[in-house]
């Protein structure tokens, strides 16, 4: 078996890896060192575009859990980014060029896997392919992409927040916290009310990009620009972005905080936890300078909105994520409507199991939804769906057989029983 995969993202790079590992050939094709998008900035793979961090690594939620059965599923991006750790309260963040170097190295020396610098445009009718295109597809492969599946895509818009650089923060006016943990990962800008209403004012009214025709239809929900928060209700940044919660310094709770999170592991960088945006560049300089201790910031990266392609997977892809019309072509990542870091390079392990079990001539067994990584197959596969929409690791799409008296009761069980399930699932598998 020979595997032709596109994209050497989050997706592209776990599915590579696991299947060379197992004996599997596998052609990578990834085009960023001839022809980079418009978000792309480094020559390496698995990129992080967004923010920095993996989020929440506590077993009461969804994506902490994620976490766990990924690690017992050994996933080769999770172990790549505990190697790269750098302190984030209780998120599991990195620092995203170590991250995107030991990723590309790591792949770059399997054996099982040959690297394609270019774009692959055609895709071979006798040749299996795996798409993991990341969100901004060319237009050329869109083409194809609608030959293949027919003309299903969705958009839906991303956005990532602006860096700053740590030395022209001005440390009189903000200090150093954490909201969940005592480790003070997070540089905190206070807030009075007079402050936070100036703020509100200017961001509400800022100047920003204009939006083009289709990218005007959807606004999914993780991933709203701040400034479109903020227009729907204050209360909205209050028990949002800027909730003083769990944050007091010097027995003071602050009327609003903004933090800022370590973007590297020399300390230099940081982004503005929750800001992603849609102003123009001299409104994000001018709006976000008015934050106490910010005056003064100077912007390594500012924030960008770009659109995200994904396909209506609900009526293309089965529980494989296998094209139902196209059974050579599987698709795995951001592409297929699941929404998260976590949840692009999780996808993966589906097309990894479809695709080893064809190897070793055994009938594919689907991925149970009482786990995490299961329901989310369920839920992007699920063709009751008429309109899919991106979906990040929740609980609400857990099948749980049983009820509780207490939410962490159920997220225990929930816990306890995924790590149960895969395991007999990989015994079956292997």
């Amino acid at each position: 078996m020979e595997v032709n995969i596109i994209g050497a993202g989050l997706a592209g790079c776990e599915l590579a890896y696991q299947l060379a590992q197992k004996g599997i050939k596998v052609n990578l094709y990834e085009k960023k060192n001839i022809e980079k998008n418009e978000i792309q900035k480094l020559d390496t793979f698995a990129e992080l575009v967004c923010s920095n961090t993996f989020r929440s690594k506590s077993t009461q939620n969804a994506v902490g859990i994620l976490k766990k059965e990924l690690e017992q599923l050994d996933s080769f991006i999770l172990k790549c980014a505990y190697l790269t750790e750098i302190p984030s309260d209780d998120a599991l963040a990195v620092d995203r060029i170590s991250f995107s170097k030991l990723v590309d190295k790591k792949i770059r020396e399997q054996k099982n896997i040959t690297v394609f610098n270019e774009e692959l445009k055609i895709l071979d009718a006798d040749k299996i392919y795996v798409i993991c295109c990341g969100p901004l597809i060319s237009d050329e492969f869109k083409k194809e992409i609608d030959r293949v599946v027919g003309n299903q895509k969705l958009f839906y818009l991303d956005a990532s927040s602006p860096i700053i650089k740590k030395d022209s923060i001005d440390f009189k006016k903000v200090y150093y916290s954490s909201r969940h943990s005592n480790d003070n990962s997070y540089i905190c800008a206070p807030l009075n009310k007079h402050e936070f209403e100036n703020f509100y004012i200017n961001l509400i009214n800022a100047q920003k990009v204009k939006l083009k025709d289709f990218e005007k239809e959807i606004f999914f929900k993780g991933c709203q620009p701040i400034e479109q928060i903020a227009i729907q209700s204050k209360k909205n940044l209050i028990n949002g972005p800027m909730s003083p919660n769990g944050l007091e310094h010097e027995n003071n709770k602050p009327y609003a905080v903004i933090q800022l999170r370590k973007d590297n592991a020399i300390d230099s960088l940081y982004n503005i936890v929750g800001f992603q945006t849609n102003l123009t560049w001299p409104e994000q300089k001018r709006v976000f300078q008015l934050i106490p201790g910010l005056e003064n910031a100077e912007f390594a990266r500012y924030g960008v909105m770009h659109k995200n392609s994904y396909i209506n997977s609900p009526k293309i892809l089965n529980k494989k994520l296998q094209v139902m019309r196209n059974k050579k072509v599987y698709f795995a990542g951001q592409v297929t409507g699941v929404e998260g870091y976590i949840e692009s390079f999780a996808s993966a392990f589906i097309v990894f199991f479809a695709l080893y079990s064809e190897f070793k001539n055994k009938k594919f067994i689907p991925f149970p939804d009482q786990t995490i990584l299961g329901a989310l197959t369920n839920y992007i596969t699920n063709k009751k769906l008429k309109k899919l929409k991106p979906m990040k690791a929740n609980m609400g799409i857990v099948k749980v057989d049983k009820e509780f008296d207490t939410k962490t009761e159920k997220y225990d069980y929930i816990y306890e029983n995924s790590m149960l399930i895969i395991k007999n699932y990989l015994e079956k598998i292997f």
